[in-house]
């Protein structure tokens, strides 16, 4: 690739290797100054691990990087910042008790005479950069106070602070609201505009078209291509990343609800520091109906499932299944009367990774009597059940029964927590981010079993911060706003900006 400065970023031939596996094969990328680049590719295909290696945490096996026509060896994030590039992470790392100025300056901070901290002047340069850039933040707000796309702002504010002309934002809009996702798009036109160069990486390719300029695809660690997004669509898009066709669209039949299966009713919740979080909230999910639950990310919806799977106490209220009380009993009371649910964090709560898939696709059903007797797991049976689920569901490489969960993909990881789910035609099905950091061939996938599921007569919670993923898969959509339903839709009725208002507190009207 011959070099030139009309590009900020050029890597070329990256090779990244993990023992006998090659994460990265050859990839090429080249990003043009004062644009918006995306990188799209699906899960495991290479995309972080690239970014890692621009940004300094890992080291190429093989190849070279120039950042403006300059060979360039980014042996740390440290070198990488000298360099003038800054990433934010998807999970932002910000002290949520300290304000906004202090989280900015964190680690370089501004000193005066005999080395002591000058927050007058740091608050300054703080209260310079947000006129700048035109970021509306108050410096002096405590992070806790402020909401989520605040804070990715603060993040943003961090890299420029430090000097980054390059930025790389990793899945920037995974928890934001329509209203929120819209500035963030106006603020990289802002960067771009005053001379920063952005890199995105992200699954959402309504939001690459919108605000992204050139798009690399990468698949399998190799480099597909890189195209010119007014010349593309969604689904050339989708299909260059996955190499088939993919079904965006959500397709079902219209639901013909039961009778309320779960029934919420003026339920109260306190988190662990003793806040309420769930503050006197109403729902009901019926037989062969998918509720889709809308909301910001901190809005209760944690201690809401918490609170049904009895991992959290209520404080009052009732929650019931088929009309028998099941707060405040046991969780595994609350599995037998047929609830199950996809956890939001699938290596935190739904799987136990040095054990096998056979062993994990039968967790919280491994004491029914099919898979053996008191503490004796019998293990041809698990076997023999677990090939059942793999086949079904697709679960690659096929004949993994008896390799370590931590070995297979996050999406396959993901099918086995979903097979394992609707295994036992449970009552009532709660999807918590089920398609969190999947590509959109796993997407597909996942929306089809929910809906098979609600055909069959599951009663089905879904709690999702993706917008689109509430407003296409569910039959009715409720929004959640500090513990409480504040708005309840049939599918079909409300528009996004009304969604996105009432998500953020405001009427939507």
């Amino acid at each position: 690739m011959e070099q030139d400065e009309t590009y900020a970023v050029k890597m070329c031939d990256i090779v990244k290797r993990f023992g006998a596996f090659t994460a990265l094969d050859h990839m090429n990328l080249a990003v043009r100054k004062q644009t918006v680049h995306a990188i799209l590719g699906e899960n495991g295909a290479g995309k972080t691990t690239l970014m890692n290696i621009l940004y300094g945490l890992y080291r190429a096996d093989e190849g070279q990087t120039y950042l403006n026509g300059e060979l360039v060896d980014i042996s740390s994030p440290t070198e990488a910042i000298k360099r003038g590039v800054g990433m934010v992470h998807q999970h932002f790392m910000l002290v949520e008790n300290f304000t906004v100025t202090q989280n900015i300056i964190l680690g370089d901070e501004v000193c005066g005479a005999a080395g002591i901290l000058d927050m007058r002047k740091a608050r300054q340069e703080v209260v310079h950069l947000v006129e700048q850039y035109g970021f509306d933040v108050d410096p002096d707000a405590r992070i806790e106070d402020i909401s989520v796309g605040m804070q990715q702002r603060v993040e943003i504010l961090k890299a420029l602070y430090r000097g980054a002309q390059i930025l790389i934002l990793d899945e920037p809009t995974a928890v934001l609201t329509p209203q929120e996702i819209d500035k963030l798009i106006q603020i990289m036109e802002d960067l771009t505009s005053a001379g920063k160069t952005i890199i995105i990486i992200t699954h959402k390719l309504k939001e690459i078209l919108r605000a992204a300029d050139e798009c690399t695809i990468i698949r399998r660690g190799a480099y597909m291509g890189t195209v010119d997004v007014s010349q593309t669509d969604e689904n050339d898009l989708a299909s260059r990343m996955v190499g088939r066709n993919v079904t965006l669209k959500v397709e079902k039949t219209p639901a013909h609800p039961g009778e309320p299966v779960l029934s919420i009713r003026d339920l109260h919740v306190k988190d662990e520091r003793g806040i309420e979080q769930v503050g006197g909230l109403d729902l009901d999910v019926r037989a062969g109906e998918i509720v889709g639950i809308a909301g910001v990310d901190g809005n209760g919806q944690h201690e809401l499932v918490d609170a049904i799977m009895c991992m959290a106490r209520a404080q009052s209220g009732t929650i019931s299944v088929d009309g028998s009380q099941v707060q405040n009993t046991t969780p595994r009371n609350v599995i037998e009367q047929g609830v199950t649910t996809i956890p939001s964090d699938r290596h935190r709560w739904g799987l136990v990774l040095p054990m096998m898939v056979c062993e994990n696709s039968v967790l919280e059903h491994h004491n029914n009597d099919e898979f053996g007797q008191g503490l004796m797991l019998d293990y041809n049976r698990l076997h023999e059940f677990s090939a059942e689920l793999i086949e079904k569901f697709d679960i690659r490489p096929a004949g993994c029964e008896d390799e370590r969960i931590s070995g297979l993909s996050g999406g396959n990881q993901q099918k086995v927590i979903i097979a394992r789910g609707v295994a036992h035609a449970p009552k009532v099905l709660i999807a918590f981010q089920p398609t969190r950091g999947l590509d959109v061939g796993a997407i597909e996938f996942i929306h089809k079993t929910l809906i098979a599921e609600r055909d069959r007569g599951a009663a089905i919670l879904l709690i999702s911060y993706e917008l689109d993923e509430v407003m296409d898969v569910s039959d009715t959509i409720a929004v959640i706003y500090h513990g409480k339903i504040v708005g309840e839709f049939a599918q079909g009725t409300v528009d996004e900006e009304r969604l996105g208002l009432l998500m953020a507190g405001g009427e939507g009207k």
